[in-house]
Order: structure tokens, then sequence, then C-alpha cells
């Protein structure tokens, strides 16, 4: 009996033992197998990460032959290049009360400043070629389709390259060259599909023939304040209004402008800005040809935009408010072919001036509202100009605009517009205009 109860707690006492010694093994074992896992990914990760950088370098070696190619003994480069491209479509259908349109009254103005004609018609549809050359240059290329006298004319719009932000080119300055919509007032540098009326204001019209954009070179710098604050130099050939043909060779005009900006408490922005361009021109052809100006042109405009968002979102409603005043210096003669009017080279030393105020509402994310005045300031001439069209004979011409446009999307536009226009006594033209703009293919953003 007492053997029997001595070999029970034997196997009692070593049963006991075994159990912690087995576990024990087992977490050894489980220990040893998460370390081999853990080898063998690693392993096979570092295997992938060798492939990889072979791959890169493989990559690099062979877009650099691609690059450069030897044929005949000259590098050739590759020239592989994928533009963006971008159409835009703008259409019109216009009703006016005075059917031939009237001069403006002290004022010689270009084709492009005159109102057309009324009916159906394709206005400013324009065609844009646009990219990165490389690291450091980006060019653009717009080609403009006018309707002008019931043709369609092709003009280049713009033609342009400039230096990329960091490129270190010319240090932190930023360098434009080409044809391009050039810094002068807060419209200029717009293309017109973007503008928020149908067409410019007069001061526009008058003094710039639509827009500045003459063969030239632009450098600007951001300086480094708490505000927005930039400032910037142009040359410019001098061929393009409120110029016209080049008196020589060589640098025909020059502008200097500054702009400020920033914050207005926490919804609201600001920008202002002053511009002044002046230049001689031989030759400012305008009234179809038939008024010359020789002489010196002096151009000084200054605008202040304000917009404000009042749920802090200015894609569903934001205000925007915009004011420019322009004023142009003339010393020259002026000279008149038009028939029954006409005079000889004519001494001419005068200051006009102009200005236009606007105001847009959306009040949802696809509809807008909008109203701008806009007025000439003229003079009145004696001697041999007392008369003459570009005599001011103490009247100034005013517009008056309101419009509502439906946005779709970003790529499409419908908008109806209603104005009078008095560009002479007693012709207080009544206008109505219905409006489509439709862009397909690449599309820019568009500035502040």
């Amino acid at each position: 009996m007492l053997k029997n109860l001595l070999r029970c707690l034997v196997a009692a006492l070593g049963l006991v033992l075994l159990v912690p010694a087995q576990a024990q093994e087992d977490v050894s074992q489980i220990r040893q197998e998460l370390n081999e896992l853990r080898d063998l990914y690693e392993q096979r990760i570092s295997d992938l990460e060798k492939k990889l950088e072979a791959a890169v370098e493989t990559n690099a070696v062979s877009q650099s032959a691609a690059a450069t190619e030897t044929q005949g003994g000259r590098s050739v480069r590759n020239n592989s290049f994928n533009p963006s491209i971008g159409i835009i479509l703008n259409g019109q259908a216009k009703e006016f009360s005075e059917r031939a349109a009237p001069e403006m009254t002290g004022f010689a103005v270009g084709e492009e400043g005159e109102r057309g004609t009324g009916g159906l018609g394709l206005d400013h549809t324009e065609i844009n070629f646009s990219a990165s050359i490389d690291d450091k240059f980006y060019g653009s290329l717009t080609y403009a389709l006018v309707e002008e006298g019931g043709a369609i004319v092709t003009e280049v719009e713009e033609a342009y390259v400039k230096t990329l932000p960091g490129a270190e080119v010319a240090g932190d300055l930023q360098m434009t060259f080409g044809k391009a919509l050039w810094s002068l007032g807060y419209l200029n540098e717009q293309h017109a599909h973007t503008d928020d009326f149908v067409d410019r204001p007069l001061p526009y019209q008058v003094y710039l023939n639509g827009s500045f954009n003459d063969d030239g070179i632009e450098i600007s710098k951001v300086l480094d304040t708490e505000l927005y604050n930039e400032i910037g130099v142009g040359l410019f050939r001098g061929s393009d209004f409120p110029f016209g043909t080049p008196d020589g060779q060589g640098i025909g005009a020059h502008s200097l402008f500054w702009r400020v900006g920033g914050d207005a408490g926490v919804n609201g922005t600001w920008r202002f800005g002053a511009y002044k361009v002046d230049g001689e021109t031989g030759g400012r052809a305008t009234e179809e040809g038939a008024i010359t100006f020789i002489g010196d042109t002096d151009l000084t405009a200054y605008d202040i935009r304000y917009t404000y968002a009042p749920t802090g979102n200015e894609s569903s409603q934001e205000l925007t408010l915009t004011a420019e005043h322009f004023s142009r210096s003339e010393v020259g003669t002026y000279e008149s072919t038009v028939t029954g009017e006409t005079f000889g080279p004519s001494a001419y030393d005068a200051d006009t001036s102009g200005y236009y105020v606007a105001a847009v509402y959306k009040w949802m994310p696809q509809a807008r509202i909008g109203v701008r005045y806009a007025k000439m300031k003229n003079v009145d001439l004696t001697g041999d100009l007392d008369n003459t069209a570009v005599d001011g004979q103490g009247f100034n011409p005013s517009q008056r605009t309101v419009m509502l446009d439906w946005t779709n999307s970003e790529y499409s536009r419908i908008r109806l517009q209603v104005g009078e226009e008095e560009r002479s006594q007693g012709n207080n033209d009544q206008q109505v205009i219905l409006q489509y703009i439709m862009s397909f293919g690449a599309h820019g953003a568009h500035n502040y």
C-alpha cells in the first residue's frame, strides 16, 4: 500500500515538472519561427529595394539616351512635346437701337474699340497652346479669331515665354518676353472670355483698343513683405495701340507698375495697382485708318479691386467690386482724311481721362448679376482742330451696363447683357446682347 502511494506521488510530481518544461519549449519554438520569418521578409524587402534602384538608374540612362541622339556627328535633342491645347468659343447675338454705329466724340478709336454690328456672330474665339518648356521656362501661344467687316481675321494675341518660379534664371525676378497681355490696369492681363461683362469698358476701348499686347519684355519682382507687393518694368517695340508705327528701331515704349494687396478681415481680399506706359509713335491709325496721330503718348492707370465672401467660401457666394481710372497725355499732331472733314497735320496738346466702376454679386454657385458704369472726360479744342472728330465739344461719352450670367461649370457660361451707350450727343444706343462662352481642352486658371 505504501509503495503504491509513493509511486503515485512520484508520477504526479513528474507531471508537474513536465508541463512548464513543455511550455517553455513551445515558446522558444515560436520565437525562433518568428525570427526566421522576420529575416525572410527583411531579405525580400532588401532585394526589392535593390531592384527598384536598378530600374531607376536604367530608366534615367534610357531617357538621357533618348534626349540626345547622335546623327552624322551632330547631337540632336529629342523633340517629344505634349502641349496643352484649349479652345474658347465666344458667340453672340446682338441687337442695337442705333443701326449705324455712332462715332466716339472727341476720341479717335481703333477698330477693336468700335461697337461693331448687330445680329449673330463670332466674337473673339481663342485657340491656345501652352506647356512647360523645361524646368526653367513656360511658353504659351494664343490665336484669336475675330470678325471684322464681315470676315474672320486670325490674330496672334499672345506668343510669349516666361521663367518659372525658382528657376534661378535671373535670381528671384520674373521675366516674360515675346508678345503678351502686359501689366497695365486690371483687365488688360485677362483674356476677353474671363471678363465679367460682354465688352470692355469705355477706357479700354478708347485708350487700348481693347488690350495692350505689344512685342516686348517685362521684368517683375514680388518683394519679401507681409503684404503682397510687386514691382515691374517693361520695354516694348511700340507698334501696338496706344502707339502705332514705331518711330525708328529698338525700344518705342516702356512701362512701370506697382501692385500691393492682402486680406481685409476674415472673408475679404483687396488689391491696388498703379501703372504708367509711355512712348512715341510714328503714326497711330484710327477711325478705319482715316485719322492719324504722330507724337508722344503717356498713359497712366490705377485700379482697385475688393472681394468679399459672406460665407467664407467664394465659390458659393461672392461680392466683387472693381474700379479703374485712366488718364492720357498726348503731344503731337492729328491729321484726318475723313470725307468732308479733311484737315492737315494740326498741333495737339491735351489731357483726357476715363474711368469705370463695376460690381458683380454671385448669390449662388452658378448665377451672378453685375452692374457697370463708365465715363470719359473730354477736352474742348480750339484752332485747327475745333469741331473736328478729336474735339470734345463739351460732351463726355458714357456707358451703363447690367448683366446676368449662368455658369454650368468652369467650361460653359451663358450671359445676358443690356445696356446703354452715349458715344455722341443725342445718340443713346440701347443694347441687348446674348453671349455664350464654351471652353474645351486645357483651361488654365484665371488670375485674381
